[in-house]
């Protein structure tokens, strides 16, 4: 009987734990790539005022290509690929609106981008409202 009820706690421990470390995962790696998404809309806006070199927008759209893969590597363990491939699917739209040069309709799809992520954020945390 003490047994089971040592051995039930200690996998309510190990589930509580690994819980923790992907949320707080989650939270990092999504704070990071929405500065990162910030950085790029900042740009663009400064793009749409003035002239500025279209090789530094590029490569940076491919930057964030880069980071993202590596985060969607990890995340992909633990969170639905839906919400990943719709993150995924908005980076694409990006990277396409900055190749032709269609700035203006490039902010929005960050914005969206950023909505996803906060919206993963905050779905994946323990709260009342997510138990319920």
């Amino acid at each position: 009987m003490y047994k089971e009820i040592i051995i039930s706690i200690i996998i309510l421990i190990g589930i509580i734990t690994l819980d923790q470390i992907t949320q707080r995962y989650t939270k990092e790696s999504i704070e990071s790539f929405s500065g990162k998404l910030s950085i790029m809309q900042e740009d663009l806006k400064e793009e749409i005022e003035k002239e500025k070199e279209e090789k530094n927008l590029e490569e940076e759209v491919k930057k964030l290509e880069i980071d993202w893969e590596e985060i969607y590597g990890k995340l992909a363990y633990f969170i639905e690929h839906d919400e990943l491939e719709k993150i995924e699917t908005q980076l694409k739209e990006l990277k396409g609106n900055v190749e032709v040069k269609q700035y203006a309709e490039a902010i929005p799809g960050i914005e969206k981008c950023k909505f996803i992520l906060e919206h993963i954020k905050q779905k994946d945390a323990i709260h009342i409202q997510n138990i319920f």
